[in-house]
């Protein structure tokens, strides 16, 4: 599998991630069939969360065999410094890991995670702590708005950030491009969410998968379309759908994988007319 620099930095990371919580609810077995059949197929990038149900506990003991080969990252939705201090502890153990490394803000999306997590007495000491005594390589977060990415992005000097990149929402909502280009202008790593997100479920609609709360792509052609697209921008990585049955259709996409043509981001822009953008520009 092909690998790409993170960041302004020597490491190397696989162009497919593994979304922790593909191990959630899943037995042990399972769990390290799923890592090793990774491994085997040239991830190093493992990603995993304390709000993805069991998936630490799952995860650390799968993991364990290879953790000196792979690039860990964990993140904690805790937004004081008291609470993202306990969490980062668990989930060390949970990992069985004496660092991560890339440890992140999960999930900040507003004015009030910005603050709260940036202010005094907020999650950010924590991380600056973790990396001066090891416990994370590097830090950074993730974000589903445009707009408080960008204050992150230009008020904290994180390593990286993980955020949707999306063909619907890229080329249908004019969202994505504004933060690639800014973390790309501070040497920060992108990492890619939502590669293989068709849109919004619409209200009503029963999930057919369980973890996505979106609609993955079933369609494999367009699948393969739409993460081509995504690992065209200038990212180091991407998460394929929670769904582990979307899995060996993302390694095998990567396998193959080639930048999109013009007239294939055409085609997606067509596209955008039929499928409603999971994430949108604020008003």
């Amino acid at each position: 599998m092909q690998t790409r620099e993170f960041g302004n930095t020597s490491e190397q990371l696989s162009i497919i991630g593994f979304g922790g919580i593909m191990v959630s609810k899943v037995d042990s077995s399972e769990a390290s069939a799923l890592v090793a059949h990774a491994i085997d197929r040239g991830v190093n990038y493992f990603d995993v969360a304390p709000t993805y149900g069991n998936a630490q506990e799952m995860l650390g003991p799968a993991l364990a065999p290879y953790r000196d080969d792979v690039f860990l990252s964990c993140k904690t939705t805790e937004r004081t410094a008291h609470g993202a201090r306990a969490e980062l502890e668990a989930s060390l153990q949970w990992m069985q890991t004496d660092h991560f490394d890339l440890y992140q803000m999960h999930s900040v999306n507003t004015d009030e995670d910005f603050d709260t997590a940036t202010g005094p007495g907020g999650a950010l000491e924590v991380f600056l702590e973790a990396k001066e005594k090891g416990q994370a390589r590097y830090l950074g977060f993730s974000s589903h708005s445009a707009e408080t990415a960008l204050r992150l992005i230009e008020s904290v000097g994180f390593d990286s950030v993980l955020f949707p990149i999306n063909w619907s929402t890229w080329l249908g909502a004019g969202f994505g491009p504004q933060v690639v280009a800014a973390a790309e202008a501070k040497g920060m790593a992108r990492l890619a969410l939502k590669g293989m997100a068709y849109g919004k479920l619409e209200e009503g609609t029963e999930r057919k998968w369980s973890k996505c709360w979106y609609q993955p792509i079933e369609d494999p052609a367009l699948a393969e379309l739409a993460l081509r697209f995504t690992l065209s921008q200038p990212v180091t990585a991407a998460l394929p759908p929670g769904e582990p049955s979307f899995y060996p259709m993302a390694l095998d996409i990567a396998d193959r994988y080639t930048a999109v043509s013009a007239d294939e981001v055409a085609e997606l822009q067509r596209l955008t007319a039929k499928s409603t953008p999971i994430f949108e520009l604020a008003a």
